[in-house]
């Protein structure tokens, strides 16, 4: 169990960080900059949310044998960013929009560049939607079952949704065992929203102040 753990706090904290990167450059440029191909990137995140993500874990299983990282270490971590991607997108992109452009103005006559302006100066005012991001992502990603079920099938990388359904067989049930393991498996996620709790209720209250 101990190394169901690990696989899954190893896909969760990869897959959290690379959707928080990728969300948020895409949801500070989408918010900010008009582009040709703007519209073509909101229409491809709105229909990867509008696809039954479990109609595509054929088609992932045959491009993962195909090039070759299935049944790997980083068989999961591109689905589950894939997975997450679209919706953390919007979150930012909406939040982005209520924030003033009169800071990264001022960044600007100061001499900051983009990267500067993104992630010193406007990725703190994000805190409260990030927060939410990271709860989400790692809720989903840590209780993720079927694509687990389907792309791995190596013991050593299987994650804890897999491993805890070798505590109940055809015959028998252990009790005991399984309401251990679900402890273990429900504290990470537990941990992770009081973290993150604070940060949330902030944004509540900014949005019911500036309404």
């Amino acid at each position: 169990f101990g190394t169901f753990t690990f696989n899954s706090v190893f896909n969760s904290l990869i897959s959290l960080v690379l959707v928080l990167v990728l969300s948020f450059t895409l949801g500070y440029l989408l918010s900010r900059y008009r582009f040709k191909g703007r519209n073509l990137i909101y229409g491809i995140l709105m229909a990867a949310m509008m696809v039954p993500i479990y109609a595509l874990i054929v088609p992932l299983f045959i491009q993962e044998k195909k090039i070759g990282i299935l049944n790997s270490r980083w068989s999961l971590i591109p689905v589950y960013v894939a997975m997450e991607l679209p919706m953390s997108v919007f979150l930012i992109d909406s939040y982005m929009q209520g924030i003033s452009i009169d800071m990264e103005e001022a960044a600007a006559i100061d001499g900051a560049g983009l990267l500067k302006t993104m992630f010193v100066i406007m990725m703190p005012l994000c805190k409260p939607i990030l927060s939410t991001v990271v709860i989400l992502t790692f809720m989903h990603v840590w209780n993720e079952f079927a694509f687990a079920q389907v792309l791995i099938s190596q013991e050593s990388l299987k994650t804890i949704p897999i491993g805890l359904t070798y505590f109940t067989s055809q015959y028998m049930t252990s009790y005991t065992l399984l309401l251990a393991a679900l402890a273990m498996a429900t504290l990470p996620v537990l941990v992770i929203y009081l973290f993150f709790y604070n940060k949330i209720m902030e944004g509540m209250m900014a949005g019911a102040v500036k309404g």
